[in-house]
């Protein structure tokens, strides 16, 4: 899971840099998390999250600093969590996240480009059985012994650890999410990047054109002002 997962991972992130809507998601994201837990990073774990997203996707500082303020304004509007969950072709499943201040423009968007590329919208909890929430943490390998963390962190909610290219990857129970945050801070263990991800618990087998066609779906569907993610379960033959 770890392994594939990343690849998914930066190849969205990949695109999110390509295309000047990466700050306007993240902007999205901050204000969302204002919002829900309030201005202050040190007490608000999921604004924590969001400005560590950030950084690692280089916003500068400043537009930051700009977004969280903005937020606890009224100039910002408000903005509804809202998802949506689909097909493409050949039966791969579509989580959808968004962030929207009209959910009427948005399910219409979404619907379009589903049913333009012969996908359709299915109804809520059509995929509950397919995906898993959870937190996922990339940390720098800390100095001693792995095990010892594992074992330290499996009490805040660490269910997995995985090596990555450029550190480890560790997963946690979603509701958990910010017990294992504030546990690595308090540790002094480098966070590169942490978010909330719906992991596919099973896997459509796809070849490399069908990919290829979905993944068309995938970037139109991230290409809208709304939508702030897009998961899904295929899988590539031979992986």
């Amino acid at each position: 899971m770890g392994r594939i997962f990343e690849k998914r991972k930066d190849r969205m992130f990949a695109r999110w840099a390509k295309t000047a809507k990466a700050f306007t998601k993240l902007g999205k994201e901050i204000a969302i998390s204002v919002k829900l837990g309030g201005p202050e990073p040190t007490t608000n774990p999921r604004l924590r999250m969001a400005m560590q997203t950030a950084r690692s996707l280089n916003m500068p500082k400043d537009r930051i600093e700009a977004a969280v303020k903005r937020a606890s304004s009224k100039e910002q509007a408000d903005l509804n969590e809202i998802t949506y969950e689909g097909f493409a072709p050949h039966g791969v499943g579509l989580f959808i996240e968004a962030a929207t201040d009209n959910p009427t423009r948005t399910v219409a968007n979404v619907r379009n480009i589903l049913v333009k590329h012969e996908g359709n919208l299915a109804t809520t909890g059509a995929l509950e059985y397919i995906f898993d929430r959870k937190g996922v943490f990339k940390i720098t390998p800390p100095a001693g012994d792995l095990d010892e963390l594992e074992l330290e962190m499996i009490d805040h909610g660490l269910e997995d650890i995985f090596e990555a290219d450029d550190g480890l990857l560790l997963y946690s129970n979603f509701k958990q999410f910010g017990d294992l945050q504030k546990a690595l801070e308090a540790r002094g263990v480098e966070v590169k990047s942490a978010s909330s991800q719906r992991i596919p618990m099973s896997h459509v087998k796809v070849t490399p054109e069908q990919e290829q066609e979905i993944q068309k779906i995938i970037d139109r569907l991230e290409e809208d002002d709304d939508v702030q993610s897009v998961f899904h379960n295929m899988q590539l033959e031979g992986e």
